[in-house]
């Protein structure tokens, strides 16, 4: 069979964009060289309890069209992300608020909370933050930097603060309130019954391969042969055959334990800021659907995931871009190669309906554009370069 697009990945960016496929008419092939759908948002039932496989996703969003458009695969809850930080046995309120504050200092106004981060910012002699140290503590003193912000981020990234670019920090919530939701965003929940049926439910109606390695050369050339052209959503370097060097990467390994008890640390993510914890986080996954069942009935169980930050190598999971100067630069090499692929005509087709040459291909997704994106702007931009290459609105 010949199809309009074989889409390289069954993640969001690839799911979104079958949907829109379909939507058009157009017919399309999912192959994922995993065992199954939503990437790096797949979610699997251990104990009653929706575990999130690759690390928690709590899906937020300033986008009214995205909202809606993810409310038709599936029904939210309200889950609202108020993460804790532990410091040696001390807990503080994530994001920094007045609860924070009032922890560290003992403050109880926001004026005397504003007044102690001035103090400690002009202390440390800051005027123009140039480097994520110096604008985490110009956002919220010296205290609260080397208590919350730098051992978390050092285990995260694997380099000095120091030396990390001040935009990471910059998406950090400061609130002068006693606001404890995370975000700030119009819509956010976890879709009921996990994400693994909300991908399903994108996909459905449309042919899906699993376990199968696009990149692999025993299949390449045969899966290009049946499509039109090619959606790529895996790492842009690993198309090219890493020809100009390994792009940058974080990545997590997690230790899950079932444990035999209904609570282990009553919230769905604490994060260990202190240097010396190996671990950056504790997830409990039941909380994120407040610790019940389908039928409303309290889970006697639970399930924890200790995440451990790690340079990626080949053979990991690719998940943060390491987006400083050096892999930015790399990045647009790979991208001139990239553009010469999607500028590619094809030459036609053979007698049996195959094609003569390799298909154009799009690369998108975070691997394939090699950027940190959050749920709903991969959607947004699935669905806006499903609608440039559909002609659909």
């Amino acid at each position: 069979m010949k199809y309009d697009y074989l889409i390289v990945g069954a993640g969001l960016y690839g799911a979104v964009f079958a949907r829109e496929a379909k939507r058009a008419g157009k017919t399309a092939l999912v192959v994922d060289k995993r065992d199954h759908i939503a990437g790096n948002v797949y979610t699997e039932q251990v104990e009653g309890i929706h575990v999130h496989i690759y690390g928690a996703h709590i899906f937020h969003t300033n986008d009214k069209e995205v909202w809606d458009y993810v409310q038709e695969f599936a029904t939210f809850n309200r889950f609202t992300n108020s993460p804790v930080a532990n410091y040696h046995g001390e807990l503080y309120s994530l994001p920094f608020n007045m609860y924070t504050f009032n922890k560290m200092w003992g403050v109880v106004t926001p004026e005397e909370a504003a007044t102690k981060i001035e103090e400690q910012r002009k202390a440390a002699g800051i005027t123009d933050p140039q480097n994520l140290e110096e604008q985490a503590i110009s956002l919220v003193g010296t205290d609260i930097y080397e208590k919350l912000i730098k051992g978390y981020t050092q285990k995260q990234w694997g380099r000095e603060c120091k030396d990390l670019p001040a935009f990471i920090i910059k998406r950090l919530p400061v609130r002068l309130t006693f606001d404890n939701n995370y975000f700030n965003a119009l819509y956010q929940g976890i879709p009921v019954g996990g994400y693994t049926g909300m991908v399903e439910n994108m996909l459905d109606g449309t042919e899906v391969r699993l376990g199968v390695d696009y990149l692999d050369p025993a299949n390449k050339a045969e899966l290009d042969a049946l499509a039109d052209k090619v959606i790529y959503t895996g790492p842009i370097d690993a198309y090219f055959d890493y020809k100009l060097g390994n792009l940058e990467y974080r990545s997590v390994r997690f230790e899950n334990e079932t444990l035999d008890i209904p609570n282990f640390q009553g919230n769905a993510a604490v994060n260990y800021t202190d240097a010396e914890t190996p671990w950056t986080r504790i997830i409990e996954h039941k909380w994120f659907e407040f610790g019940k069942d389908a039928d409303g009935n309290d889970l006697p169980k639970t399930v924890i995931s200790r995440e451990f930050s790690s340079e990626w190598k080949p053979g990991d999971e690719p998940y943060y871009p390491v987006n400083d100067q050096k892999n930015s630069d790399l990045y647009q090499e790979y991208k001139k190669l990239a553009d010469a692929e999607g500028a590619r005509v094809m030459g036609g087709s053979d007698s049996h309906g195959c094609s003569k040459a390799k298909p154009p291909v799009i690369f998108g997704g975070r691997l394939g554009e090699y950027k940190y994106y959050d749920m709903d702007q991969v959607i947004r931009a699935a669905l806006d370069r499903a609608r440039e290459e559909l002609k659909t609105k």
